[in-house]
């Protein structure tokens, strides 16, 4: 026997009898065991095997897809319900459990800086570009769960999540907290325990570049809502109120203009149309410009006056609360609302938009009816894809017989789609700007020009497809070479200017073809000019 092991007998000889020694000794195992059998009890539930997943992996002609489907069916939420991620941007909810594991999943996924994630999800980017950067699109994942208990239809939790937006609506006793960012729903039939899960409600779901940008709200399920606290508030009840709420965010890209309708203003109509205005706003990542923009549609959606709920310490209490906003749910589907998934059309959109700023103008006026010239309205634009020749432009359009109007979407909105509603065409380079045909009448024709670099299913996705769905003719001129800017800067000679549709990545892509200014060749552009005219007259 070792030195060390003499002396350590020695010691425990003088400190112990034998009979004390073979006591510790049989405490000591005793004593292991139960710290054996607590580790495999508390970690249990992390060695379960997951649930098993069906990828198909499909080829088109133009990208990449990458389709998900889950093989188990959906279940009601109760405490066993677990599940793990459909695909990266899919957050279903889960036990108490599980939470810390699936809120830092989360949080690695809005966290990330990885560029490519951004591209891939980012409308600026051309279609033919996106196997350069290795992007996948997921197909639309539905998922919709309910709590109920017989006949009642006061206490359900419906939930609906796909690849673009996720959207919750609680009934019952439901109780939100600002500062916090918490919700709690008390239901008390058909569940057994609580479960909590995460939820950022912007409808732009898989692009992290957004979702960076919106808070992250719990939601809680509880038998009992008045028991219920956490460090930060107590959920007893401090302002009720008698109508549903609805929490939607203003943050992602909320003050780009394209961004604001198809991924706030469009999803909101779609969400709140049904109260009819008996509905309270509860807005997260308050951005008082966007409010101001916006504060016609917000007070056409809502009869309330609208909360900013981040900062509210109280607790407000509703009997119905909606989480998030619907949007169309497959990607490369922007200013759009399908009948098949809403009960909506653009249409109806279009309409509501004629009545919350007052526009006159429903449908243009064609044929021997018309009693004046028809109007153009010229897009001009302060920075890049701008018009160098706007005044060009416009000469030639007279000398076709239209009157001129040359404008830039800085007036105010209200101003602004007053114009937009006034003209019978609408030009502009492709961006932001375009999106305000959305005021425009039936019938009107807008023309698109695409600038050097590819931009042809990102014209198609933006506003080629939209403008069919708004009842309005679509025209696309196609810039050549020398009418770009890019020219004087690089020479006609350089690859940017010669082999634009090499792939590049998208850095150098968003730094060159996005800061591009155009030259119209008037000579090039008049037909289309008088094509625009001649729809006009039918």
């Amino acid at each position: 026997m070792k030195e060390k092991d003499l002396l350590y007998h020695k010691i425990l000889a003088r400190s112990f009898s034998k009979d004390k020694q073979k006591r510790l000794g049989y405490g000591a195992f005793i004593a292991s065991l139960f710290f054996v059998i607590t580790l495999c009890t508390i970690f249990k539930p992390c060695l379960s095997p997951l649930p098993t997943r069906d990828t198909q992996l499909s080829v088109d002609t133009s990208l990449r897809m990458l389709r998900v489907t889950e093989t188990h069916k959906p279940q009601p939420f109760n405490s066993n319900y677990t599940t793990s991620r459909v695909s990266e941007s899919l957050i279903i909810p889960t036990t108490e459990s599980n939470i810390t594991s699936n809120a830092t999943n989360t949080q690695s996924l809005t966290s990330s800086k990885d560029d490519k994630l951004s591209v891939c999800s980012d409308t600026s980017l051309p279609k033919n570009r996106l196997d350069t950067f290795n992007c996948t699109t997921p197909t639309s994942i539905s998922n919709e769960q309910s709590i109920s208990d017989g006949n009642k239809i006061e206490e359900t939790v419906k939930c609906k999540r796909q690849s673009r937006t996720e959207i919750c609506e609680l009934n019952g006793d439901v109780r939100v907290h600002g500062k916090s960012a918490t919700i709690i729903a008390a239901i008390t039939s058909a569940y057994s325990g609580n479960s909590t899960w995460h939820m950022r409600p912007y409808a732009r779901k898989g692009d992290p570049g957004a979702m960076n940008y919106v808070r992250e709200w719990t939601v809680k399920l509880t038998q009992n809502a008045d028991q219920l606290e956490n460090a930060n508030f107590s959920s007893r009840c401090v302002r009720n109120h008698s109508v549903p709420a609805m929490i939607f965010s203003v943050g992602g890209y909320a003050m780009n203009n394209f961004h604001a309708f198809t991924d706030i203003v469009v999803p909101l109509f779609t969400t709140a149309r049904r109260f009819n205005g008996e509905v309270q706003f509860l807005m997260t990542n308050k951005n008082q410009a966007w409010i101001n923009k916006f504060k016609d549609i917000l007070k056409s959606l809502s009869n309330y006056e609208l909360i900013y709920i981040d900062s509210e310490e109280e607790t407000h209490c509703f009997n119905t609360v909606v989480i998030g906003l619907k949007r169309h749910p497959e990607y490369f589907k922007e200013l759009t609302i399908d009948p098949s998934y809403s009960e909506y059309s653009m249409s109806d959109f279009r309409r509501f938009l004629r009545d919350a700023y007052s526009l006159r103008n429903a449908a243009v006026t064609t044929g021997e009816s018309l009693q004046r010239r028809p109007r153009i309205l010229i897009l001009s634009r302060a920075r890049t894809r701008a018009f160098t020749n706007a005044d060009e432009i416009a000469n030639a359009a007279g000398e076709i017989g239209f009157e001129a109007v040359v404008a830039e979407a800085n007036t105010g909105l209200a101003h602004f789609a007053e114009t937009v509603n006034s003209c019978d065409v609408m030009l502009g380079v492709h961006g932001a700007g375009l999106t305000n045909m959305v005021f425009l009448p039936e019938k009107a024709v807008v023309i698109q020009i695409l600038p050097l670099g590819g931009y042809e299913w990102l014209a198609d996705t933006d506003f080629r497809r939209p403008a069919k769905g708004m009842s309005l003719r679509y025209l696309e001129y196609k810039i050549e070479a020398e009418e770009s800017s890019l020219v004087q800067k690089y020479g006609r000679d350089h690859e940017i200017v010669r082999d634009p549709l090499a792939k590049r990545g998208w850095m150098a892509f968003k730094a060159t073809y996005l800061v591009q200014n155009v030259t119209v060749d008037i000579n090039r552009f008049k037909p289309v000019l008088s094509k625009a005219f001649e729809l006009l007259q039918k």
